[in-house]
């Protein structure tokens, strides 16, 4: 378990935020109230999530999967499989979640090692999402960099991989000022509706 403290305090300006998600029987509603002008200073903690975790973590990612259906490979319609990947008997794969002081997930991203032996030097990085209105804090690279750093202590571990939507300028910036880089492009990766979206895949040398 790791404890962070923002080095800055950041200013809100917005007196409330509500969001609702609504999937069949499952209704989810986040809000959020912030005082005008108030400082925030908030301590964050991020940690491997459990199955004691199941219920928070499906819940944050049915609002992700909602709100942004273009990052993830997985869609609403999936939620019916095992949409939780730290129950996994493998050691070298996790779930990592950032909780705010409040007991709020404010954060997750998942990590899997290659489980066939030619794929055992690679590892994947997938499923980061930062909760809306968490965002802004550095929450997505403190999570970006525990995972590096974890893969780093995993023998015979060489690179991670990671895919992201082309078009999520956001996500690419931070996955590139961690030291990823793009290696190739699929067009049409991802198909939403009638809408087509460019997949970009991005690597990381863990001892370059």
């Amino acid at each position: 378990m790791i404890a962070y403290f923002p080095d800055e305090q950041m200013v809100y300006t917005t007196v409330r935020k509500s969001e609702v998600c609504t999937f069949g029987i499952l209704s989810i509603q986040l809000s959020v109230a912030i005082t005008h002008d108030v400082l925030w200073r908030e301590r964050m903690t991020i940690r491997e999530l459990t199955s004691t975790d199941m219920s928070v973590y499906q819940a944050l990612m049915l609002c992700g999967l909602q709100e942004h259906p273009e990052s993830f490979r997985i869609s609403a319609q999936d939620a019916g499989e095992p949409m939780v990947p730290f129950a996994s008997n493998h050691s070298d794969s996790f779930t990592l979640g950032a909780w705010l002081d409040g007991g709020q997930l404010a954060g997750v991203v998942s990590f899997a090692r290659e489980t066939q032996e030619k794929l055992r030097h690679k590892g994947l990085l997938y499923r980061m999402y930062v909760r809306g209105e968490a965002s802004g804090r550095g929450i997505g690279r403190k999570l970006v960099q525990e995972v590096v750093k974890r893969a780093r202590a995993i023998e015979g571990l060489e690179h991670i991989n990671l895919t992201v939507v082309s078009l999520n300028l956001q996500a690419k910036s931070l996955y590139t000022s961690e030291g990823f880089t793009s290696f190739a492009r699929e067009e049409r990766g991802l198909k939403i509706g009638e809408s087509y979206f460019d997949e970009e895949q991005m690597t990381l040398h863990l001892f370059k």
